[in-house]
């Protein structure tokens, strides 16, 4: 043997039956059998590999197959390629490793599994679960080209901004828009740009909300709420809501709580809109109490009977209020744009918090939609959804009159994406959804929203996120089961 060289390890073995593995390529069985022999150090530190073409003829494989591999190898460190020196084993492989092996770890003590992350069940498409805005509706040609504009003009001061409130153009014409369309009186300096409203949520509760303080929610209300705010420490308390919102008698109750969450426009998930005498009385106990209101008003856009009650937030002469919109609910959901209006209290608070947990939305979103906006495109575009809403909302109204009529009962739906179906007295909503389920729908019972209230039976329809083919074929099955119910 030469002098300085040590022996090709020309007697590696085929890899077992690697090609009856079914899903696996020649290139990952080489792959693995390679490194497995590398981590088991029958090929040791130093040693050299066979040539390509000696393996590729041992293997039975293609010599480019080898080479792809000792590629691979090599950019994970495993081996080196040096020209005239051949392939060699770098990787030091200690003897504890060897000791650990391969087999799956049993952690010691009791396993607890963790706790399931909390999925709404809103899907596009699928009835009727269908509660968000419908993404076929957004001009994606006319919104790239506005993009590309605003990025084209972008400086390069723009695109490293550090403002951890987000970009003041989109700042400025949201003020703009909530100012026009919702009533509320703001500036620019005012918003914090969000991912979206349970991003919103999320600082809040890092930033105004101590373990064990009270956090009053409304009840039947929405989950990922009580779920955020839980995540604090934070002691949910229950407050139930009747037709014209939440219960202020109930709350005054609880004047020690740091905050209340509403969704006065079109409640979570009944559907009602909180009278102007809830809306002033709910303000009345934030000022006594020194609580914070957080007013979530994710589609109140979409009304289709009227113009829309203005926002509660442009009632709130006390600053308590906490105003949460979102662009991911008009527009479409991946955007991931949002925006809180902040009292002048709270505003140093969260702009901390949102410096320290980095922020979240891009530049060039930002950039892009506040483009968008300042063509006009925005609102357009929000006049065109809340028509093709209104006449998904028609039909599905119809049908179900035509086909179920005197069975059931239909409330909120004078606006958003759901309406509440109320079901016969007697009926088991549970049971009413398994057989939605077995015809090809998807319903949500009532009493998944709630958690110190009974309500009678009723399930959410979600409409706005179907074709009226899909609206149309879906009401016939829905009265089909009202009338067997």
């Amino acid at each position: 043997m030469p002098r300085g060289k040590s022996p090709q390890a020309l007697d590696l073995p085929r890899p077992a039956n690697w090609l009856d593995q079914e899903g696996v390529s020649k290139q990952t069985g080489a792959y693995e059998a390679l490194r497995s022999a590398i981590l088991g150090k029958l090929l040791p530190a130093g040693s050299r590999l066979p040539s390509s073409r000696t393996l590729a003829e041992r293997w039975q494989v293609s010599r480019g197959t080898i080479e792809a591999v000792f590629d691979r190898l090599h950019a994970e460190a495993y081996v080196t390629r040096i020209p005239g020196s051949g392939t060699r084993v770098c990787a030091v492989v200690p003897e504890r490793f060897l000791m650990a092996g391969f087999e799956d770890a049993t952690p010691a003590g009791p396993f607890s599994e963790p706790a399931p992350v909390s999925d709404t069940g809103v899907r596009e498409g699928l009835p009727f679960v269908a509660r968000r805005a419908d993404a076929s509706l957004f001009p994606m040609a006319a919104w790239s080209k506005c993009a590309t504009r605003a990025l084209a003009a972008a400086t390069p001061e723009q695109l490293c901004s550090d403002d951890p409130a987000g970009d003041p153009g989109l700042r400025r014409h949201i003020a703009d828009y909530l100012g026009k369309y919702r009533g509320v009186r703001c500036s620019p300096q005012d918003i914090v740009v969000t991912t979206g409203i349970r991003h919103g949520l999320d600082l809040l509760a890092r930033s105004i909300v101590r373990a064990g303080d009270k956090v009053c929610l409304e009840d039947p209300g929405y989950p990922a709420a009580r779920a955020l705010f839980a995540m604090s420490g934070a002691l949910p308390v229950d407050i139930p809501v009747d037709a014209e919102g939440i219960d202020c008698a109930a709350l005054r109750q609880h004047a020690d709580a740091s905050l209340v969450y509403v969704t006065p426009a079109h409640h979570s998930p009944l559907g009602v809109t909180m009278s102007v005498t809830r809306r002033l009385e709910l303000l009345e106990w934030a000022r006594d109490s020194g609580a914070w209101v957080v007013e979530d008003d994710y589609d109140s856009e979409f009304n289709y009977h009227s113009a829309p009650l203005a926002a509660l937030k442009a009632l709130d002469q006390y600053q308590r209020v906490v105003y949460c919109g979102s662009f991911n609910k008009t527009l479409f959901t991946g955007l991931r744009v949002g925006f809180m209006v902040l009292p002048p209290g709270l505003l140093p608070l969260l702009l901390r918090t949102l410096q320290a947990t980095g922020r979240s939305v891009g530049m060039t979103e930002q950039l892009a939609l506040a483009a968008w906006m300042e063509d006009g495109a925005f609102v357009r575009h929000l006049r065109q959804a809340r028509h093709a809403y209104k006449e998904r909302r028609d039909l599905l109204l119809a049908c179900l009159e035509r086909d179920a009529p005197g069975r059931y009962t239909i409330s909120g739906q004078q606006a958003g994406f759901h309406c509440m179906l109320w079901l016969p007295p007697g009926s088991d909503e549970r049971v009413f959804c398994l057989q939605a389920a077995q015809a090809g729908l998807a319903l949500q019972p009532l009493g998944d929203f709630c958690h110190g209230v009974q309500l009678a039976p009723a399930v959410l329809i979600g409409y706005t996120a179907l074709s009226l083919a899909q609206v149309r074929h879906a009401a016939q099955k829905l009265a089909l089961l009202l009338l067997i119910d």
